[in-house]
């Protein structure tokens, strides 16, 4: 799972642009280190303040394969958050 540090504890999100950038990052460092095939299989998750309002837009992204949720896990958006990346991914 990837986090910005800058967003660490903030309730900050990157914005579904920038994270897209460093997940597709990590998948071409992924790609020229182990291998295009794992790269391809290997599942990459978004960890940055990840809520009900944001977790569509940041599904959306080709290399963000899920998401480390964190306090929103634990309030009843929760659920939403978890059908939104279900429908999403399918």
């Amino acid at each position: 799972a990837y986090e910005p540090v800058w967003s660490i504890g903030t309730g900050v999100t990157a914005t579904p642009e920038q994270a897209q950038e460093t997940q597709a990052g990590i998948r071409k460092l992924i790609a020229i280190n182990v291998g295009k095939e794992i790269a391809t299989k290997i599942r990459i998750q978004y960890g940055g303040s990840v809520n009900a309002k944001n977790a569509a837009d940041l599904a959306a992204c080709p290399d963000i394969d899920g998401f480390l949720v964190g306090g929103a896990s634990l309030k009843p958006e929760f659920a939403q958050i978890v059908a939104t990346v279900s429908a999403a991914k399918a």
